[in-house]
């Protein structure tokens, strides 16, 4: 009976074994090297949004993502691979993205990722590779040029429920009425009829919904600093550094200008020089 036992306790120590073992390889597969394991695919993985106009939109002709985000990451892949470098897409949200990055389905997001405090405990960022911050839709023909011209008896600003958005204009325009609309689409739509006299969010957005909306134009630059970097997870150093190389690069040969003014360039509101310049 004894030896029985034994037999039992040793091949349930053989099976612990086996399972620790399993998950110690999984966790170490998402930890590998993400700049070594792009180097021997030659591919580098990027995690992208795809209902994001200007940025990353899905294209349904093409079936194929298009935007700054994209092309952004076109080229920073072959600065990082070489000129043959692959650059693959995945299409993430802002509730999958970071996810997928941990589980090494991804090398990097560049997904209109503002980078926090909170994120920085998570992952490492690029430097900046876009200047985002809150900011004002109005109307062409509208009085309003910055969020201090809102802050009057009367003034309605439109915004999205739950939004920081709509907490921010509170802080900078606390004599106006926020009114909180369930999404963008709604919260424009109101913008539109008249029921207020400014939309506000993330001037990404903003510059994007005027893009396709000619009446309309960003004002006042933003009054929040929301920067967008590229995200690798916490420890991928080597790639970051890479990334941070390649983005310095393009700004420096006038790369990275040209990409601004290739979606931005027509975006009214939308200021090319300083945005090459931050």
């Amino acid at each position: 009976m004894m030896r029985r036992w034994k037999s039992i306790l040793v091949l349930c120590g053989m099976l612990l074994l086996t399972l620790s073992l399993g998950a110690c390889s999984n966790e170490k597969s998402a930890q590998q090297n993400a700049l070594k394991r792009s180097q021997e695919s030659n591919t580098l993985t990027w995690g992208v949004k795809a209902d994001t106009r200007l940025f990353g939109l899905m294209d349904i002709k093409s079936g194929t993502i298009k935007g700054f985000d994209i092309d952004m990451g076109k080229e920073v892949t072959k600065r990082v691979l070489g000129k043959k470098g692959h650059a693959k897409f995945v299409q993430v949200t802002s509730k999958t993205r970071i996810p997928l990055l941990k589980n090494g389905n991804i090398d990097a997001i560049i997904a209109t990722m503002t980078i926090t405090p909170d994120r920085e405990k998570i992952v490492d960022f690029s430097n900046v590779y876009f200047a985002a911050g809150q900011s004002l839709l109005v109307k062409k023909d509208s009085d309003i040029k910055n969020v201090r011209d809102l802050n009057k008896d009367g003034m309605t600003v439109l915004a999205v429920k739950g939004s920081t958005s709509a907490v921010n204009v509170k802080k900078y325009a606390p004599k106006a009425k926020v009114l909180e609309l369930e999404d963008y689409a709604q919260a424009f739509t109101a913008l539109k009829s008249g029921q207020g006299d400014a939309m506000t969010t993330d001037n990404g957005i903003l510059f994007g919904i005027a893009a396709e909306n000619p009446g309309y134009h960003v004002v006042g630059g933003a009054f929040t600093n929301e920067p967008y970097g590229i995200a690798v997870d916490k420890g991928q150093t080597q790639l970051k550094n890479k990334i941070d190389q390649a983005i310095a690069d393009m700004r420096r040969d006038g790369t990275y200008q040209r990409l601004l003014q290739k979606w931005f360039g027509n975006v009214a509101g939308f200021d090319l020089k300083e945005a090459s310049q931050q």
